[in-house]
């Protein structure tokens, strides 16, 4: 296989090149990223308009080294709805910037003391657990959003069967699609369940027809659209969920590194991607969107295209920004049934389970080790279970935030605890190709 790059980190791409090249990166993202805010009660134009200016202060921190697009993060699911439960949006978006701010604190002491402290503090054997939690936690909303009426917990064979071609035409594109289907089946199966809602007659399109072309959307300021406050409960809720997303960071730093062919650790430094990762959640909190990270759907897009400009990158970043104010997009957006989002959460909610069992399997994590069982097993049970610490009404730690810190307890403080390679982050070339074969 040819491992050249068609166009490399520096390119500028012809007009047309950049136009479509960036449109296949916004589609790669687009049904994920629209998704959490849905989940959420956010405004998804705020999703993409957040998402499009953390990806450039992205871009930017990282001295425009790193092709890498940031969306919205579903490790924050949870976390925002019980934070929006308790303090309304305002709550949440607190939650959101300090979760950001915990990025930018990380960031500093790798700058100052190396990065290996924290891969020794987030091993594979706690991340694995976590990154299941997240999925199967999540599944009963998947399911109550296929199967019941919206808005309440009736059964409806109608919206379920919507819910079931989304899901079916989802599959088919991830397993059969070719081209440039391969690369957007979450957006083509949310097509699909679409149009097979208009025909069954559950799409209200009244919001579509009055909403405007340009319009401005429901930006969320502190100090102006609420009250900020901080509370021992609602750092508890976000900030620990951190962990992580900085783990699932520092995961793509090394897929993308191997797959552009540069060491992205070193140069221009894990320090900078996790403040850029951590700037785009800090922007996002700011003006009312969910946390972000980095995307491994446009990773994705990257390994399979060898088109690694920053420049595509920014355009995508760009055109989300620009489809953030245009009023008819968002209110289509808006229009798209719960069933079909349940649908396509069904699948989506399951492979983020499932990647949280092929980091244990790639990592070649021992079962047969009673300590890896010890702390694998703890943290199942207290995420998936819903275990909670309450001290008072302002302190709490539960869910998959308490499963987190456990789970890094337990490995900093039980016997046993392998070292971390030397080689971790060596560019073999052979690697390199094989990750590419993956992917493509």
């Amino acid at each position: 296989m040819n491992d050249k790059p068609i166009l490399d980190i520096k390119d500028v791409p012809s007009p047309f090149q950049w136009v479509t090249l960036s449109l296949q990166h916004l589609f790669a993202m687009f049904g994920a990223t629209i998704l959490v805010p849905y989940l959420v009660g956010l405004s998804p134009a705020i999703a993409l308009i957040s998402s499009g200016l953390g990806t450039i202060a992205f871009l930017i921190i990282t001295k425009f080294q790193v092709p890498a697009y940031l969306g919205s993060s579903f490790a924050f699911i949870t976390p925002v709805i019980a934070a929006k439960a308790g303090g309304g949006p305002g709550a949440a978006m607190v939650g959101t910037f300090l979760a950001g701010l915990v990025y930018g604190i990380v960031a500093l002491i790798i700058k100052k003391a190396g990065y290996r402290w924290i891969m020794r503090l987030l091993p594979p054997v706690v991340v694995g657990p976590v990154i299941i939690v997240i999925g199967l936690s999540l599944a009963g909303v998947a399911v109550d959003m296929a199967m019941n009426q919206p808005g309440t917990s009736n059964y409806s064979l109608i919206h379920f069967s919507a819910a079931l071609v989304t899901l079916a035409a989802t599959i088919i594109f991830t397993i059969y699609g070719k081209g440039m289907l391969s690369m957007i089946p979450i957006l083509g199966g949310i097509v699909v369940g679409y149009l097979y809602s208009m025909a069954i007659g559950i799409v209200d399109l009244s919001g579509v027809k009055a909403a405007k072309i340009f319009e401005m959307p429901d930006f969320i300021f502190p100090f102006v659209n609420y009250d900020v406050s901080i509370s021992g409960k609602l750092v508890m809720l976000m900030v620990p969920v951190a962990i992580v997303t900085i783990s699932e960071h520092i995961g793509h730093q090394l897929v993308l590194s191997k797959v552009v062919g540069k060491d992205y650790i070193k140069d221009p430094g894990l320090h900078r991607s996790i403040l850029g990762d951590g700037m785009a959640t800090m922007i996002s909190g700011l003006i009312g969107g969910p946390p972000k990270t980095t995307y491994g759907e446009n990773i994705g897009v990257l390994a399979i295209t060898r088109v690694y400009s920053v420049y595509v990158l920014l355009g995508a970043a760009v055109i989300a920004t620009v489809f953030g104010f245009i009023g008819k997009i968002t209110a289509l957006i808006s229009s798209i049934p719960t069933p079909v989002m349940g649908g396509v959460s069904i699948l989506l909610f399951g492979i983020i389970a499932s990647s949280g069992l092929r980091m244990l399997v790639d990592s070649k994590i021992d079962f047969g080790n009673t300590r890896n069982l010890v702390v694998s097993s703890v943290i199942l049970v207290i995420g998936i279970g819903g275990a909670f610490i309450k001290v008072n009404e302002n302190f709490e730690i539960h869910g998959m935030a308490l499963a987190a810190l456990i789970g890094v307890i337990l490995n900093i403080v039980l016997p046993g605890r392998p070292e971390i390679q030397e080689d971790m982050f060596e560019l073999e070339s052979e690697k390199k190709t094989e990750l590419k074969n993956d992917v493509a």
